[in-house]
């Protein structure tokens, strides 16, 4: 087929999904797969179409089922036990209300990388308002710094979906992709920290009022503050140290090398880090157990299957040839790393989903990487960063997680639009610059 037709499918195909998710508000699964079927369907005859949208969906779920599985009964623990708000506490009892803004950020920050940014921020969102009342601090500040904060993460590491479904699209590195990606997500909340702080400014904005304060949990009543860290701490350590025991010159035959590097799976590494939540709960029982794993599988399987539908649309683009050829136009320009920032800029803005931005992003450039000169190790993870700063960006009124922020901060959302919408912008440019200029040196 003429590859002009074929871009104007994809394209078609694309705008289908931007069109049913935003505008019409159908669910993300239906949009995606109607969008597939419409792709096979006109830009691969002949092929068979039903075995690739079942490699497409069945491959993806293969990749990253488990990890959002483990994942999201972390998340769910740390929330039902109070270890999250431990953990949150903690950090601002020794920052002090002065810098509670901050505080808070380094909270959302740290609570945000096994949780998603949506549920990081309701379970911590009371605790906003708590500490913008007691500091007389405008609400939309605190708000909006622990939005930022949970979402730069959620955007750039593993295991979050999108990060991790782009890492097994091109077959990148997952545990060195969690040390820089958590590296360059720094830079990216300090921008949006400052950017945020500036916005509202003498702007009038007031403290959440005393009435509205919702967390009045008792101290002793909350896990121990070492024990909530260590689901979060251990599993990210032990795959770390995994990619980092994987590479060259370290002897694999060890038999405490091989134990690291063992545990260091992220599927064992999350599983571990289950165990440890387990610890949190008090009472440790099989019903207890079963609540929270049915709680937490019921929240888990809407991603994996959304996930697992933005895989199988990304192999059919993949099938259609589409991303060889636009690499070999593409490489002529000299673009490089703004090619998946970009595209992943224009897909999150239109229809919302960071997710699906990353995803279908992945699957369009993962054949263009030779061409763009990306095809190493290191070259791959720095085009999923690049992504990444892309999917951050605009997070507006077609996003869930903007309406998260606006209706439990209790703010209007012309004032959400206005503070963080801008600061999604001047994270994901931030984030882009600063993968762009270590690019320099390091590709």
């Amino acid at each position: 087929m003429d590859i002009l037709v074929t871009t104007f499918l994809v394209g078609i195909s694309i705008t289908v999904v931007i069109l049913l998710t935003s505008k019409f508000k159908l669910n993300a699964f239906i949009s995606l797969f109607l969008a597939s079927l419409l792709l096979a369907i006109t830009a691969l005859p002949g092929r068979d179409i039903i075995k690739i949208i079942k490699d497409g969906f069945g491959s993806t779920m293969g990749s990253i089922g488990f990890l959002i599985i483990m994942g999201a009964i972390i998340a769910v623990i740390l929330d039902k036990t109070g270890g999250a708000l431990s953990i949150a506490r903690f950090i601002l009892s020794k920052t002090g209300k002065k810098n509670a803004a901050p505080a808070l950020g380094i909270t959302g920050f740290l609570a945000g990388m096994p949780i998603f940014c949506d549920s990081g921020f309701i379970i911590l969102s009371g605790l906003a308002k708590s500490v913008s009342a007691k500091s007389k601090i405008a609400m939309p500040f605190i708000a909006i710094v622990l939005a930022c904060s949970l979402y730069s993460v959620h955007c750039l590491i593993p295991p979050h979906p999108g990060a991790l479904a782009a890492a097994g699209i091109m077959n990148a590195n997952i545990g060195i992709l969690i040390i820089i990606g958590t590296l360059f997500a720094i830079p990216g909340f300090i921008g949006s920290y400052y950017w945020v702080k500036w916005v509202t400014k003498k702007k009038g904005y007031l403290p959440a009022a005393e009435t509205e304060i919702i967390q009045k949990e008792d101290d002793n009543k909350l896990p121990p503050v070492l024990l909530s860290f260590l689901p979060i701490a251990v599993p990210l350590i032990l795959i770390t140290a995994n990619s980092l025991f994987s590479l060259p010159g370290f002897d694999a035959d060890f038999i405490l090398i091989k134990g690291i590097i063992f545990c260091g799976q992220p599927v064992i590494a999350l599983s571990i880090g289950v165990l440890l939540a387990l610890l949190l709960i008090r009472n440790k029982s099989i019903k207890t157990f079963n609540i929270i794993f049915e709680q937490a599988i019921e929240k888990a399987g809407v991603i994996l299957i959304v996930t697992a539908a933005g895989g199988m649309f990304g192999m059919l683009i993949k099938e259609t040839g589409i991303g060889t050829e636009a690499g070999n136009i593409l490489s002529k320009t000299g673009l490089g790393l703004s090619i998946p920032f970009l595209i992943a800029f224009v897909m999150k803005t239109a229809q919302g989903s960071s997710t699906v931005a990353i995803i279908t992003t992945a699957s369009i450039v993962t054949p263009m990487l030779p061409m763009l000169g990306l095809d190493s190790e290191w070259g791959k993870l720095f085009a999923m960063l690049a992504m990444g700063a892309g999917s951050m960006m605009i997070s507006h009124a077609n996003d869930s997680y903007f309406w998260v922020v606006t209706k439990f901060s209790d703010i209007n959302a012309d004032i959400t639009l206005r503070i963080y919408s801008s600061a999604t912008i001047i994270m994901g440019v931030t984030v882009f610059i600063c993968v762009w200029l270590v690019s320099l040196f390091v590709l």
